[in-house]
């Protein structure tokens, strides 16, 4: 085994979890999950079968990723945050065949006791704000609060708001590593990779 996995982990017989990944108290791996290197998954935390969880991504205690979840690589799911996988869920009424995908792009970050309802696609670097709740696709770097969530802002790859309108025309600079940024309508990119 090269990943750590603590003694009241359960990790069912088929699961693929990455080297250097570590598996921490009472966490249930599904047998389906694909999880890559360097992950971790904090106490408590559930992984279905149909999910991907890709390199360097942190799940936080008591996070379930349900089936038809992908996390890109570094995605960040902050403490009690919550995946959906049906749209209209009911107790009598049997919904598996209608669960659906919820992609979360590379870096982006999911605060604590957030809410993402199924179906949506969560843009590169964006940062969902604790106990927002997401019921449409975010843009990549797009700062979100409130339930139901609205963009407030931007966010730089490293973690810093920019200083933007949320459309328009504009360059901006990440106070912590100097990448630039540019946004054109409402749509952001960085300039150049800082290495």
């Amino acid at each position: 085994m090269d990943h750590y996995q603590h003694p009241s982990a359960i990790v069912d017989e088929g699961a693929v979890i990455g080297e250097g990944s570590r598996v921490w108290h009472f966490v249930h791996v599904c047998g389906g999950a694909r999880i890559g290197k360097g992950v971790s998954l904090g106490q408590n935390v559930f992984v279905g079968n149909k999910v991907v969880i890709g390199d360097r991504c942190k799940v936080q205690n008591n996070v379930s990723v349900y089936d038809n979840v992908t996390l890109e690589e570094g995605v960040f799911c902050g403490p009690s945050m919550v995946f959906t996988n049906v749209y209209n869920p009911r107790a009598l009424v049997e919904r598996k065949d209608e669960y659906r995908d919820t992609l979360v792009r590379r870096g982006a970050t999911l605060g604590a006791n957030c809410t993402i309802v199924c179906g949506v696609t969560i843009g590169a670097f964006a940062f969902i704000g604790a106990g927002a709740v997401i019921t449409e696709d975010v843009p990549a770097y797009a700062l979100m609060v409130g339930v139901p969530a609205r963009q407030i802002g931007w966010m730089s790859e490293f973690g810093e708001r920019l200083d933007l309108p949320l459309e328009g025309e504009g360059e901006a600079v990440c106070a912590r590593t100097g990448a630039r940024y540019v946004l054109e309508g409402n749509t952001l990119r960085q300039l150049e990779p800082v290495t």
